[in-house]
């Protein structure tokens, strides 16, 4: 890994971020179209054959960082700008990103644009949330500015209130993760109390709640069928899962993305929220380096 990746740096903090994403991104993409073969894998904890190729997810995460890096902050038009710049069809976006990309690409304004999807609601997909956890780590010691950013952050693509709820629990979550770094983990429903600090009243927070009912010795299916997977590609119905596979390991990268993809559901996101989550406490030396080799290689940054 090069570049900056001290923890006490806000970017180094969030390339650190950004790396636990995109290979989490990449190991869950793997487990895509691949059933009968990734069920041997997850049981016999067997790592994918590389390249892990990283997705949409990875991408737009890259871009993130890239405005955090060039601005300290997040610029709306900065990021949708470089959304759009850095598009590629073939990464697997939703189909809201198909839709609305090109079109703010060819000049229509993104706040119009966003606010227009899905029959005018604006969109409350996962994909806000799967993209913002370098927020997190880098405004990691406030949390009103991980607050503001995050939901800047989902706006210029995410016009519903839930997508903006979605963003600021996973960012609160690599915040705070971040802050436990030098003493015990929290447990799992701590974790989560401390993330619904943050998260204003929504069906998200609702759903978050329920995490908190859920046994932590649970079996993995047993807890998606409470608080899903990311399958129906919802913020809501992903958001919880992530908060409680990174909280329950808060300090194994290697065991959270195991737990998170036999979660299944929405493999990819949630293993890239989980993993920028658990990599913003354990840091570049907690991630596996034979996972970052399998990874892609990403492009130079910032884009």
């Amino acid at each position: 890994m090069g570049g900056d990746y001290s923890m006490s740096n806000p970017i180094g903090r969030a390339r650190v971020c950004l790396d636990g994403l995109s290979i989490g991104d990449a190991f869950g993409e793997m487990f895509f179209d691949r059933r009968r073969v990734t069920e041997n894998w997850i049981e016999e904890r067997q790592l994918p054959p590389s390249p892990w190729r990283y997705t949409d997810d990875s991408m737009m995460a890259m871009s993130v960082f890239s405005i955090l890096q060039e601005y300290g902050e997040i610029n709306q038009d900065a990021l949708i700008q470089s959304f759009c710049e850095n598009y590629n069809p073939r990464r697997g976006y939703g189909s809201g990103m198909h839709e609305a990309l090109p079109r703010i690409a060819n000049g229509e304004d993104w706040e119009k644009v966003a606010s227009s999807l899905f029959g005018g609601e604006g969109s409350y997909g996962n994909g806000a949330s799967m993209r913002v956890a370098p927020v997190g780590a880098y405004f990691a010691t406030d949390l009103d500015l991980v607050a503001e950013n995050a939901a800047k952050s989902a706006q210029v693509t995410h016009a519903h209130s839930e997508a903006t709820a979605g963003a600021i629990a996973v960012a609160t979550g690599a915040a705070l993760a971040y802050q436990s770094r030098g003493e015990e983990a929290p447990n799992v429903h701590d974790f989560i109390e401390n993330v619904l600090e943050a998260v204003p009243d929504s069906l998200t927070r609702k759903a978050i709640l329920e995490a908190l009912s859920v046994n932590p010795e649970a079996p993995v299916r047993e807890v998606v069928s409470r608080i899903g997977n990311g399958s129906k590609i919802t913020t809501f119905d992903t958001v919880p899962f992530v908060l409680w596979s990174a909280g329950l390991h808060l300090d194994d990268y290697n065991e959270a993305l195991w737990y998170t993809v036999s979660g299944l559901g929405d493999i990819d996101t949630t293993s890239a929220m989980v993993g920028g989550i658990v990599a913003s406490r354990v840091g570049k030396e907690g991630i596996p380096e034979e996972w970052l080799h399998k990874r892609e290689p990403l492009p130079e940054l910032p884009l």
